[in-house]
């Protein structure tokens, strides 16, 4: 009988955990589809949203460094998302981070470049640079012209990649732990740089 009662409660304990969690951990979707609602332009990249509804980040006519930053802060969450690098691809998915100026920029970057330059790696700018670099033998993993997923999980300390569903870098900092800040899209300077973007889908830890 006690056992029993004591099923009882945890499948009610269970329950409750499920309801809140569903309430607390709800996925918040970055990107509409249509427009830029819910971003911020920095520097002299150039933004849109191409006719199947992709967010287009590429290079404006000063060929400098351009970041696209969401109005929303962040601190610990798990985001998806997927990734196409038209030409060259030499980008970011940059968390934790703020602007300073006309496009210097405060934060961690999560690599999204080309073939053999560390797409998932986690880069410090104006600071520590590499943090972590992924080994070489996952550098096939990466897609080039093709539609990538890419997995960003930043929780306390602890900072997780994944890249097409393997597993890229998993590591711990406290200058990272102790931050927060936007979340943007880099567009590197430079010629020739497009990257197509979707599915930015947002989960608050």
């Amino acid at each position: 009988m006690k056992n029993r009662f004591a099923s009882i409660v945890l499948l009610a304990l269970a329950s409750v955990f499920a309801i809140s969690c569903n309430e607390n951990c709800a996925t918040v979707s970055l990107f509409n589809g249509k427009d830029l609602t819910g971003w911020i332009p920095y520097g002299g990249g150039r933004w849109s949203v191409d006719e199947e509804g992709n967010l287009v980040t590429e290079n404006g006519p000063e060929l400098e460094y351009g970041y696209l930053g969401t109005e929303g802060i962040y601190k610990d969450f798990d985001l998806t998302l997927e990734f196409k690098q038209v030409s060259d691809g030499n980008s970011g998915l940059f968390f934790h981070s703020s602007m300073e100026g006309y496009n210097t920029v405060n934060g961690w970057q999560c690599e999204v470049a080309p073939k053999n330059c560390d797409t998932g790696g986690i880069y410090e700018s104006y600071g520590r640079g590499w943090l972590y670099q992924i080994p070489d033998e996952k550098e096939g993993i990466l897609k080039e012209g093709e539609w990538n997923t890419l997995r960003l999980r930043v929780e306390g300390n602890r900072i997780q990649t994944w890249l097409n569903g393997e597993a890229m870098t998993d590591m711990e900092d406290e200058k990272i732990g102790a931050a927060t800040g936007q979340i943007m899209l880099q567009v590197h300077d430079g010629n020739n740089i497009k990257v197509l973007w979707r599915n930015l889908n947002l989960i608050e830890l």
